[in-house]
């Protein structure tokens, strides 16, 4: 195929001049002269014919091809584009036409103009006048000639465009054909990987009434009914105790069957309406997660969707600012998956025990490569926060942490997160997401710094994350790859960590997902050498003096040194049956758990995820449209008072205000002239120059833990 041309072929013949001879009964030969020649040979005589005949007719076809280049009179276009090229043309006569006849205008005047000039030089008048006349007549001679050299160039001009617009429009004709036709020929790849896919899964789902279908007392789950189809999609799923599969140890993998009520809620068994209401089964789950925290959510249903009829008119665009159904999502907001990050908050806890300031820094690298290893198998991506959502996760009395997120900017997506730990710690940052579909991957970009300030020592590390890759999207099983270098900073004592994230490469013999890094001091020497893998472990080896150097053989031989070695930490296990519940993590199952006394902005509130959630997909769909013409409604009623308050004179703003973000309903009050007009300012984080990066990046300002001990969420806005 014309795509593997460019990394697997060894040469080319141009069958515009190629000659093909038939050797013998099943032998031929391709020639372009001398310079190459091919020998091939069929499996049988007819098999040749076949192969000389089609290489004969592409030949004429190149010769045609080639001839048809070569003659621009001839050309292949389209009836609209033959037109809209005509229509241009005649617009560039036409101005031509006006140029030319300006020309002649001042042509005419220009010579009337030197005649009275002229005509002025022979009357008697001072030396100074007869002087200053020659020299208008001089310029008036001079504008002539230059307007009829810019008039010789359009001219020429046009001659030029009529020569080569045909030369052009067959080449961007040529472009469009590629193009359609790479856009057929992925389609019926993506369609074809459908296919198979959905194939295969018929294929390994046992039917109910197969034998050993009937569960098991330790594990409740059991097969009920097939993979969904498309047709399936007026079905809807409720969330209960519950959930039908079909167990691993049956030697097939488990699927989402369906949700069937608890016969203790006396719900309505119905598959496709339910009485009661998102909230009645929402005070439901409050009840239960007072209790214990919850261990598993509905499964997810096995919804088909042709992927590259979404994501063909995403190439290149910013993804955050395109509508995806939530088939693309996973139930959890990226306020929760931020948090995620706090999976291995023990790594912190540990290193404000350090009384060397050296080993507290391989803890903190080991919690900044620890927040990688949730992604590993998460290929869905989480819902986009709304402007104003916010996400808490108090941990304090079983984890000695309280975490609150707040979405500070929609457009490019911006994240403000505080963590407190009374164990000795604080943890923040501001994320902002940029990500950018190349075809045949997705890049997301991580923008901003995370601090890490440890109470008693005063230690302030910063820090930023690298980027993320997603792998096979239009036709292959997805895959998720983490590239490019973290440097951790003591910003107190200068000590420096620089963690090297290896890309995946087919060709390596180096681990998968490998990590490797290096633990220096102000003056640059190695103290500690960090090896491991973003989803599994890391370890630390002490480089000892003995070792002699910094070099990298010196390293190398601290490293191997089992005696030195120290297990940093090491992934937590998935929950059974992790594959059918997006891959999530023991803390990833907890995190939308309903919670009662949480702010009304929380992600727990939000209606399409819960929906999604309890597989109701559908619903959840039309819920997200909802919210999202609810925000642009949002936005556009701010920009209006912003222009208002500008036109008012109530702003020294010199132009309209900044598009990002609008955000909560209050109306704000008239300000004294010369304040800046901002349409929106985050509840919970305020915009202000760090001290130690000097970056302008949202600070918790406090009020959230207090509110919510008073239960006065007044100041919240509505935005579910």
């Amino acid at each position: 195929s014309k795509a593997e041309m460019r990394h697997t072929c060894r040469g080319t013949i141009n069958l515009a001049t190629a000659n093909i001879t038939v050797e013998d009964s099943c032998n031929f030969i391709i020639s372009n002269g001398g310079a190459q020649t091919y020998h091939l040979k069929a499996s049988s005589e007819v098999e040749r014919q076949r192969w000389v005949t089609a290489l004969e007719l592409a030949k004429a076809k190149a010769v045609k091809m080639l001839e048809e280049s070569d003659d621009s009179g001839d050309e292949s276009v389209s009836q609209t584009d033959k037109t809209e090229l005509q229509s241009t043309l005649r617009t560039l006569s036409s101005k031509v036409e006006d140029l030319s006849t300006c020309n002649d205008l001042i042509a005419k005047h220009g010579t009337a103009l030197q005649r009275s000039l002229s005509e002025l030089e022979t009357l008697r008048l001072p030396a100074e006048s007869t002087e200053k006349i020659k020299q208008v007549n001089e310029r008036a001679t001079l504008f002539r000639i230059t307007s009829n050299a810019m008039i010789n160039a359009c001219r020429d001009f046009l001659v030029l465009a009529q020569t080569h617009s045909k030369k052009w429009q067959k080449s961007l004709q040529h472009e469009r054909d590629q193009r359609i036709r790479l856009e057929e020929t992925l389609e019926q790849l993506a369609k074809q990987h459908n296919h198979l896919e959905r194939a295969f899964r018929g294929a390994t789902v046992l039917p109910a009434n197969a034998p050993g279908a009937g569960g098991s007392a330790k594990d409740p789950c059991c097969a009920a009914k097939g993979d969904m189809s498309d047709e399936d999609d007026d079905n809807e799923f409720f969330d209960a105790p519950e959930i039908i599969t079909v167990p691993e140890s049956m030697g097939h993998k488990p699927r989402l069957c369906s949700f069937l009520p608890s016969r203790r809620t006396g719900s309505n068994i119905s598959g496709t309406s339910s009485e009661i209401s998102l909230d009645e089964q929402y005070k439901h789950q409050l009840e239960d997660t007072k209790k214990e925290k919850r261990t598993r959510i509905p499964y997810k249903p096995n919804y088909s969707l042709n992927l590259w009829s979404i994501m063909k008119n995403c190439i290149g665009k910013e993804l955050s600012k395109i509508p995806m159904p939530v088939n693309f999502n996973e139930p959890l907001s990226m306020l929760q998956r931020l948090t995620e990050d706090l999976e291995y908050y023990e790594l912190l806890d540990r290193a404000a025990k350090c009384e060397s300031s050296l080993e507290q820094l391989c803890y903190v690298a080991a919690f900044t490569v620890s927040s990688y290893s949730t992604t590993v198998f998460r290929t869905s991506k989480p819902f986009n926060p709304l402007l104003g959502e916010t996400f808490e996760l108090d941990r304090l009395e079983e984890s000695g942490y309280r975490s609150l997120c707040e979405q500070v900017c929609h457009h490019p997506p911006a994240a403000a997160h505080h963590v407190d730990s009374k164990n000795g710690w604080t943890l923040r940052q501001e994320i902002k997401i940029t990500s950018k579909f190349r075809g045949k991957y997705l890049s997301i970009m991580p923008l901003g710094t995370i601090h890490c300030v440890f109470h008693s020592s005063g230690h302030h590390y910063t820090w930023k994350k690298v980027t993320t890759t997603v792998h096979n999207i239009i036709v292959g099983k997805l895959w998720i790859d983490q590239s490019g270098e973290i440097e951790i900073v003591n910003h107190k004592t200068g000590d420096k960590c620089i963690l090297k994230f290896v890309p995946y490469s087919y060709f390596s013999r180096d681990v998968a997902r490998k990590v490797t890094g290096e633990v220096t001091d102000p003056a640059g020497k190695v103290h500690f050498f960090l090896l491991g893998t973003w989803d599994e472990k890391m370890d630390c080896y002490k480089v000892t003096p003995g070792t002699g150097d910094s070099s990298a053989e010196g390293r190398q031989r601290a490293h191997e040194a089992e005696d030195s070695r120290v297990l940093l930490w090491k992934r937590n296990p998935l929950p059974k049956y992790a594959e059918n519940m997006y891959y999530f993590s023991e803390l990833a199952l907890t995190l939308n758990a309903p919670e009662g006394g949480t702010a009304p902005t929380d992600s727990r509130w939000r209606p399409d995820q819960r929906l999604m959630e309890n597989g109701r997909w559908d619903e959840a769909n039309a819920e997200k449209q909802r919210l999202e013409e609810k925000q642009r409604l949002s936005r556009k009623r701010r920009e209006a008072e912003a222009a208002r308050a500008t036109e008012d004179g109530k702003s020294g703003a010199l132009g309209p205000p900044p598009r990002c973000p609008p955000g909560r309903g209050s109306v704000t009050p008239p300000l004294p002239p010369g304040t800046p007009y901002d349409p929106y300012k985050p509840l919970w984080f305020e915009r202000k120059k760090d001290p130690v990066t000097q970056e302008l990046t949202h600070i918790y300002k406090g009020g959230y833990w207090e509110s919510k001990e008073k239960q006065d969420w007044t100041l919240c806005p509505d935005i579910f």
